[in-house]
């Protein structure tokens, strides 16, 4: 099978998965603001959005990033196995933002009014949003075999996650205390606590 199905796939998916945040922004009414995150943090989503975004059309439609190429030929299972990566990135990024509906917000400060959301994904994994967002980076890398089309990606929203969830996490705990620290007990951070 050809490696450029895969390609074709990422680039489907990757609207998919731009629309869909779209849509639950403007179900929140809110979007993303860079204006109201610290600079490195800002500079290292911007950052990412050219790494998952902008650099892979580089790689699809012109020539620029072919001495990043990986040295050997993807086996179509890796393909595949990206592909259901990306499907499932899709449908956590979908019930994260369903789950909270109108409490969404991009900031990382709760908002007066605000509740603790604990059911649907949230019941699991405190953090499902970037949990999408490493298994789109995931995907990425087994779509697009290519050093800097594909993992770059995955590696700078580690980075974001490293900065951010800390960040959330004393601001939900300021804001909800023991409620919170019992839900920080029995879920986990990106993956689903055993």
């Amino acid at each position: 099978m050809s490696q450029e199905i895969f390609h074709w796939i990422w680039l489907v998916l990757l609207i998919v998965i731009i629309v869909v945040r779209k849509v639950h922004e403007r179900k929140a009414g809110k979007s993303v603001s860079l204006g109201e995150i610290p600079v490195v943090e800002a500079m290292l989503m911007v950052l990412w959005g050219i790494a998952a975004g902008v650099l892979p059309f580089f790689y699809l439609f012109g020539t620029w990033l072919e001495f990043a190429n990986y040295p050997f030929t993807m086996p179509a299972g890796f393909g595949f196995a990206g592909t259901a990566f990306f499907a499932t990135a899709i449908w956590l990024l979908h019930r994260s933002h369903a789950d909270l509906g109108k409490l969404w917000s991009p900031r990382v400060e709760p908002e007066s009014g605000q509740w603790l959301v604990t059911h649907g994904v949230y019941q699991r994994i405190r953090h499902p949003m970037y949990a999408a967002h490493v298994l789109w980076g995931i995907a990425q890398t087994l779509l697009l075999p290519n050093l800097v089309a594909g993992p770059l990606a995955l590696l700078l929203i580690f980075a974001v996650i490293a900065l951010r969830i800390p960040r959330e996490e004393r601001a939900m705990l300021k804001q909800f205390g023991d409620k919170y620290r019992r839900y920080m007990e029995r879920t986990g951070r990106i993956l689903p606590k055993l």
